[in-house]
C-alpha cells in the first residue's frame, strides 16, 4: 500500500521533480540494456553451476530453469534492441521486455526450490552461500519500480502502477526480506517538471503517445449551473505515471470502501506532461545521471576527519580500513576504497535465525591510521 500523501506530497514542487526524475530513468534505454547485460551475466554462471556443480551437493540448481533463463535473455536482447530505435511498445502486455520481466520473475521465484529454503514460490530463509552467490547475479537485473511502463491491462478492479509518490520515493519499498535494491542517487540539480500540455485523455480512453502522464481532476464552468462550458481549472489528482501508447488509460486508487472492505478504483483523467521521443532517432544520449554513486571521500583524508563515518550494504567504499557492522556481532572486516560494502550473515533478533543483513557500517580505523574512530 502507498504511503500517505502527506509523506510524500504531489504538489511539492520537490517530490513532483523527483517523481518525474525517476520515470524517466526507469524507462530509459540505458537502465534497461544494463538490466540485459545483468541477466547475460546471471545466465552464464547459472548454465556454469548446472555443468560443474555436484550432483550429490546440497545446494545443486536445477537445470529444467535453463531453458526459462535463456528464454528471457532472448526477449530482454530483443525488447532493448527495439527501444534503442524509440519504439516502446515493447512494454505492452506480451510483447518482449513485458514478458522478459514476466519470465525473470519466475526464474527468481523457483531460483532454489530446496524444502528448507523455499516453499510455494517463495523464499522462506537464506540461501547457501554458492546459491545466494548466484540470487545476487540475479539481482543485479533489478530495479525497484522496472514495471514502471508495463501495461496495466484495463478494468474496473485494476489501477495504475503508482497512485502516490511513496512506492517510488520511500526508501523502506526498496528493502526485501531477504534482499535490497541499491536506492537511486538523485543529481544534485533536477530540472523542473514541464507545466503540461493541453492532451488530456479519461480512463479508458486510448493512450495517444507514449510518455508521463498526471493524473488530473477538472472543473469545469457552467452556464446557469447546469450546461458544461469551458474548464475553469485543473488540478493534480494523483502520482505521475508512465503510459505507453495505444494502451487504455488506468484507472487510480480511490478511498475506502467499508461496504466492500476494499479500496475502489476510480475514473479520472490524465494529462499529458512530457512526450518520450527518445531514441526515435535511434540516437542514445548520455544518461549516466541515471547511474550517479554516492559521494566519496579521498582516503588522503581519512584521519580525524573520518570518525564515525558511516555508510550502508551495497554503497561503495569511500575510505580503505577497517570496518565494522553496527548492532551485529560479528567480526569487523578489511575493505578497501571502491569496493561495495558487503551484507553480513547473523542472527535474527527475536527468532536467532540466522539470515542475510544490509547493515550499516562504521569505520574502526582508516587504512595507515593508528587512531580508531568513535562516535
Amino acid at each position: 500500500m502507498d504511503h500517505a500523501a502527506k509523506e510524500y506530497d504531489m504538489h511539492d514542487p520537490a517530490t513532483r521533480r523527483r517523481v518525474f526524475w525517476l520515470l524517466k530513468r526507469l524507462t530509459s534505454f540505458s537502465l534497461w540494456a544494463k538490466k540485459r547485460d545483468a541477466w547475460e551475466v546471471f545466465t552464464r554462471a547459472y548454465e556454469n553451476a548446472v555443468r560443474t556443480w555436484p550432483k550429490n551437493a546440497a545446494e545443486r540448481v536445477d537445470a529444467d530453469l535453463l531453458p526459462r533463463i535463456y528464454e528471457t535473455l532472448s526477449l530482454y536482447t530483443k525488447g532493448v534492441e527495439e527501444l534503442g530505435n524509440g519504439h516502446r511498445f515493447v512494454w505492452r502486455t506480451g510483447e518482449a521486455l513485458e514478458a522478459a520481466l514476466d519470465t525473470s520473475g519466475t526464474v527468481h521465484n523457483f531460483l532454489y526450490t530446496h524444502p528448507d529454503y523455499w516453499e510455494r514460490g517463495a523464499q522462506t530463509a537464506p540461501y547457501p552461500d554458492k546459491v545466494e552467490a548466484l540470487n545476487r547475479l540475479l539481482l543485479a537485473s533489478t530495479y525497484e519500480g522496472d514495471y514502471a511502463p508495463i501495461e496495466v491491462p484495463f478494468g474496473p478492479q485494476k489501477s495504475a502502477r503508482y497512485s502516490s509518490p511513496g512506492a517510488l520515493l520511500d526508501p523502506e519499498r526498496y528493502t526485501y526480506r531477504f534482499y535490497q535494491l541499491a536506492y537511486p542517487v538523485f543529481p544534485a540539480e533536477i530540472p523542473e517538471v514541464p507545466g503540461g500540455t493541453d492532451i488530456i485523455i479519461r480512463s479508458g480512453q486510448r493512450v495517444p503517445v507514449d510518455g508521463i502522464w498526471e493524473p488530473v481532476s477538472i472543473e469545469r464552468e457552467k452556464a446557469l449551473g447546469v450546461l458544461p462550458l469551458g474548464i475553469r481549472s485543473i488540478e493534480n489528482n494523483g502520482c505521475f505515471n508512465y503510459l505507453v501508447s495505444d494502451t487504455k488509460a488506468p484507472n487510480i486508487m480511490g478511498q475506502w470502501s467499508e461496504v466492500d472492505s476494499r479500496t475502489m478504483r476510480t475514473t479520472t483523467h490524465w494529462r499529458l506532461l512530457w512526450e518520450d521521443t527518445r531514441y526515435n532517432d535511434g540516437v542514445i544520449p548520455d544518461e549516466s545521471e541515471y547511474f550517479l554513486e554516492p559521494m566519496h571521500i579521498d582516503s588522503a583524508t581519512a584521519t580525524q576527519s573520518v570518525k564515525g563515518l558511516e555508510v550502508r550494504t551495497g554503497d561503495v567504499c569511500p575510505v580503505s580500513g577497517t570496518w565494522e557492522a553496527k548492532g551485529f556481532d560479528v567480526k569487523s572486516i578489511e575493505v578497501a576504497r571502491g569496493q561495495v560494502m558487503p551484507d553480513v550473515l547473523a542472527p535474527s533478533p527475536g527468532s536467532g535465525e540466522r539470515r542475510v543483513h544490509w547493515v550499516t557500517w562504521r569505520l574502526v580505523k582508516a587504512a595507515g591510521d593508528t587512531v580508531a574512530a568513535t562516535t
